[in-house]
C-alpha cells in the first residue's frame, strides 16, 4: 500500500525511511545534508528538524549551494519532488544521494522531529 501511495524508487536512487533519515542525518550532522526541496511557503509551514529549503525550482540555479562531500538527504511533501531532486543530482554526478519516502507526510506520522 504505501508504495501504491508514494512509488517506488527509481533506479539507482536509494530511498530511506524517514525514522532511518532522522537516524542518519542526527547521529552524523557534519557527514549529512538534508534538504527540503518544496516551495518556500510550504517549508514554512513545517518542516523537518534541520532542513534547509532548497525548492525544486529553483535547484539548477542554486546547485553550487548543494554540498558534494556529504550525504544529501532529499525530503518534500510526498516524495515525488524529492525524488526528481535525486534523479537530477546522480545526472550530474552526485553520488551520495537518498530519497525520503513519503516526504514530510511520512515523517510527521512516524513523529519525527519538525520545525
Amino acid at each position: 500500500m504505501f508504495d501504491r501511495l508514494f512509488g517506488r524508487a527509481s533506479s539507482g536512487i536509494a530511498s530511506i525511511s524517514p525514522r532511518e533519515a532522522w537516524e542518519k542525518y542526527s547521529g552524523a550532522k557534519h557527514e549529512t545534508v538534508l534538504i527540503d526541496v518544496r516551495e518556500a511557503w510550504e517549508f514554512a509551514r513545517g518542516h523537518a528538524k534541520g532542513a534547509r529549503n532548497i525548492p525544486l525550482s529553483q535547484f539548477s540555479s542554486r546547485l553550487k549551494d548543494i554540498p558534494t562531500n556529504k550525504d544529501i538527504l532529499l525530503i518534500c511533501q510526498s516524495g515525488h519532488r524529492s525524488m526528481q531532486a535525486a534523479e537530477f543530482l546522480k545526472q550530474r554526478g552526485i553520488e551520495r544521494v537518498w530519497n525520503i519516502s513519503g516526504g514530510t507526510t511520512v515523517w510527521r506520522m512516524s513523529q519525527q522531529p519538525m520545525e
